[in-house]
């Protein structure tokens, strides 16, 4: 993989992974609320109906948890942008580190929920930021 598609992937991921933070916020308040309701019957394995976003605690950690997403989606965007599109290694050493802050405390959290299908989802998203940040060689090694 090129840097510049590195680039190009870790930009686009991080878009639509802010705008998803968006959408569950915007769920509480519009009718966005059952397909973020069928997410959470998903992360809870079988599809049943028996998970489903309640008034109260479970919104406000839907709304702080959505803010932090978009947020978090959004600095790794900048850093794309501003660091690791002219310093590869740097960029890698600050995003790497902070998609394990995520991922493991996220996964670990979701295990002790009864989540366990949020674990998988976590996964295949952390490889969409990974993959670019660990397969993308160097512009001036790629050949001509």
């Amino acid at each position: 993989m090129t840097h510049t598609a590195s680039i190009r992937m870790l930009k686009t991921v991080s878009i639509l992974s802010a705008a998803f933070g968006l959408a569950m916020v915007l769920a509480l308040a519009t009718p966005l609320g059952a397909a973020l309701g069928l997410f959470i019957d998903l992360a809870f394995l079988p599809v049943d109906g028996a998970q489903m976003l309640s008034p109260g605690a479970a919104s406000l950690m839907t709304a702080i948890s959505g803010g932090l997403m978009c947020g978090f989606c959004v600095l790794i965007y900048l850093l794309t942008e501003h660091v690791y599109s002219t310093d590869p290694a740097l960029g890698r050493r600050l995003l790497i580190p902070a998609l394990l802050a995520w991922y493991i405390p996220d996964s670990l959290g979701s295990l002790a929920a009864g989540a366990w299908f949020n674990v998988v989802m976590n996964t295949a998203f952390l490889a969409l930021f990974l993959v670019p940040l660990l397969l993308a060689r160097p512009t001036a090694m790629q050949p001509a």
